[in-house]
């Protein structure tokens, strides 16, 4: 078994409105960084798993974040993988 480090990324839909990064980005020009021009905010998830290999990591990743992590009618989410030890066996 190989143990696996995930970063899921989950944001909204670009057609989605974000309040909060609306009012975020009018903070950040009340500090005078006018130049911000759009603010999204998301979530990341961190996640430690075991699984014979990457393909089926990433497998198992996308069905947990397609069925608990994202709302797929208002978010999208985004998975980045890495592999952090071989399990001697």
């Amino acid at each position: 078994m190989t143990q696996f480090q995930a970063q899921v990324f989950v944001t909204l839909r670009p057609s989605v409105l974000d309040p909060a990064g609306v009012a975020v980005q009018a903070g950040i020009h009340h500090l005078g960084y006018t130049n911000v021009q759009a603010v999204r905010i998301g979530k990341l998830v961190e996640v430690t798993l075991e699984a014979s290999d990457r393909a089926t990591a990433e497998a198992q990743l996308t069905h947990i974040a397609d069925q608990l992590l994202a709302n797929p009618v208002i978010e999208t989410f985004r998975i980045e993988l890495q592999e952090l030890a071989t399990a001697a066996g």
